[in-house]
């Protein structure tokens, strides 16, 4: 009996000893939870696998609110990862953290004119080093990621892209995906290129450029009051300094400092004139020493937003098995296919007042000895006036009445020639033969009233359909001389790609200058100074 009563006291002295161990530690949890932003502040590198507290992004943004445009894609990117700390592993600041520490140092190279945010405070912090993770030095990291990324691979605003009139669809990628695989191998940065190859040959041609300019830029060639030009065996101080500024430019591989135009400075000139969008011949006029004169500081910025342009392009275009490429400001269209240009040709392209839309569109049919609907724009401010003045008006221009529209019947002197491109588009806009071949002779060729005419036409169809047993070159002659409309359908749709970019860089490294016809590039580079 004794015996049992003892064993009744024993347990409920365990059961009372068992339930104030539970309760203090119940309270010690309790501890640990209400105070985890003390916890986290004082975790060593031992403890990494801690997250830190959410609630400190806010306290962040209200003590650095110029980053606040990143907060959406930084929150994101936290969540993601359960708020763990990703810049900082067991022995300190990452390998990762540096090199962005270093893209924000260089943002110069890239071409970005801008004011970092806070840049006296990131300096600071990498002065010292950080053996423990540091939350302020974390989220300084992540917004400076996307602050890269924004600036130099993604580019202005896509509504301020609208807003320039550019109309080309912008690339689409997540930079929140490119971090998680630059904090695998931080190499990738540099090694996976991911913007389009022309970028990097502008980049390239911006550091050459600065560095005339650190040299001194060059010199304002003199123009004498009484110039008409210079030709092959003319001798003059205006053409040892011509020699001199070709030289820098390498246009010339030595300056001889002759003042007497010979053989070696007449293939300098052909080789600045292709490459600045003359006329190709050995005659120098006052506008191509003008154009020689552009001070070194234009051509940068000429350079800057150009590369900026490429920024809002996808490397994806290049992918496609066959595309079509123009360039309003070169006057040129390029047709590629499998990687490789089959076709160069002269264009002509849109006037000041009726400008070429920068877009893309996918072409689908061409058209063989093609009606021109006349547009009622031009009927109501060209025709109708000649009608007016010459009752025979129509006749005479191969035009006839349509349904209440006008129309030009197919022929040589249809204003759209023998053959249009069609890539349906809000804009109606489409490539096209035309019987004004002279045109393509001209240094400017911006005559049109939108759409874009092709020097080559003929050949082009040619390279579309060269893959069609439905089409042989006999086959499209007939149909472009036929004097009857005649559609063919494409069995598979090609890009086509209108861009406006004033200047660009050859294979070869060759640097190439086109006037800003329709004036973008002093608005684009305002806003990229805002």
């Amino acid at each position: 009996m004794k015996n049992r009563q003892l064993i009744g006291v024993l347990l409920v002295v365990f059961v009372l000893a068992f339930s104030m161990i539970s309760w203090h530690c119940a309270k010690k949890e309790d501890k640990i939870t209400n105070n985890r932003a003390d916890v986290i502040s004082k975790f060593t590198a031992e403890d990494f696998s801690l997250t830190f507290d959410s609630t400190l992004v806010e306290s962040f943004y209200a003590k650095y609110p110029k980053l606040i445009l990143y907060k959406k894609q930084t929150v994101t990117f936290y969540q993601k990862n359960q708020y763990a700390f990703i810049w900082f592993d067991k022995k300190g600041r990452k390998e990762m953290a540096d090199v962005i520490y270093n893209k924000i140092n260089n943002l110069f190279e890239e071409g970005v004119q801008t004011t970092v945010p806070y840049k006296g405070v990131l300096d600071a912090l990498f002065q010292k080093e950080e053996t423990k993770p540091n939350i302020e030095t974390e989220l300084f990291l992540t917004n400076y990621y996307f602050y890269y990324t924004n600036k130099v691979l993604q580019g202005i605003d896509a509504t301020k892209t609208d807003e320039l009139g550019w109309y080309l669809p912008r690339k689409k990628q997540s930079y929140l995906d490119y971090l998680d695989s630059l904090l695998v191998d931080p190499k990738l940065i540099d090694k996976k290129e991911p913007l389009i190859g022309q970028y990097y040959k502008l980049k390239s041609v911006l550091k050459k450029y600065r560095e005339i300019e650190k040299d001194g830029g060059w010199t304002t060639i003199t123009i004498p009051d009484n110039f008409k030009n210079l030709k092959p065996g003319d001798s003059s101080e205006t053409v040892a300094q011509i020699r001199t500024r070709l030289f820098l430019t390498a246009d010339i591989a030595s300056d001889s400092k002759s003042a007497v135009y010979d053989q070696s400075l007449q293939e300098a000139v052909l080789k600045y004139k292709k490459r600045n969008g003359f006329t190709i011949d050995n005659i120098i006029v006052a506008k191509h020493i003008k154009e020689m004169n552009v001070p070194i500081s234009d051509r940068i910025k000429t350079i800057m937003v150009n590369m900026e342009r490429c920024r809002w392009i996808s490397k994806d275009i290049t992918k496609s098995k066959e595309f079509i490429v123009v360039n309003i400001p070169s006057y040129r269209l390029t047709y590629f296919k499998e990687g490789k240009a089959e076709l160069v040709s002269n264009v002509v392209v849109g006037s000041a007042l009726n400008k070429t839309v920068i877009f893309s569109g996918m072409m689908s049919n061409i058209v063989f000895s093609p009606y021109w609907n006349v547009p009622q724009s031009i009927i109501t401010k060209e025709i109708k006036p000649g009608m007016a003045k010459n009752k025979n008006y129509l006749a005479q221009h191969n035009m006839e009445w349509n349904n209440g529209n006008i129309r030009q019947k197919p022929g040589p002197k249809n204003s759209l020639g023998l053959v249009k491109f069609l890539f349906p588009n809000s804009n109606s806009i489409y490539l096209h033969d035309t019987p004004s071949k002279a045109l393509f002779n001209e240094e400017k060729r911006a005559f049109s009233h939108g759409c874009i005419r092709v020097a080559k036409p003929k050949e082009l169809a040619n390279l579309i359909l060269k893959d069609d047993s439905n089409w042989s070159p006999h086959k499209i002659d007939a149909a472009m001389n036929g004097g009857k409309e005649k559609w063919c359908t494409l069995k598979q749709k090609i890009p086509v790609y209108i861009g406006y970019f004033t200047s660009w860089v050859d294979d070869d490294g060759t640097i190439n200058f086109y006037k800003d016809i329709y004036e973008r590039d002093n608005r684009l580079a305002s806003v990229l100074v805002e």
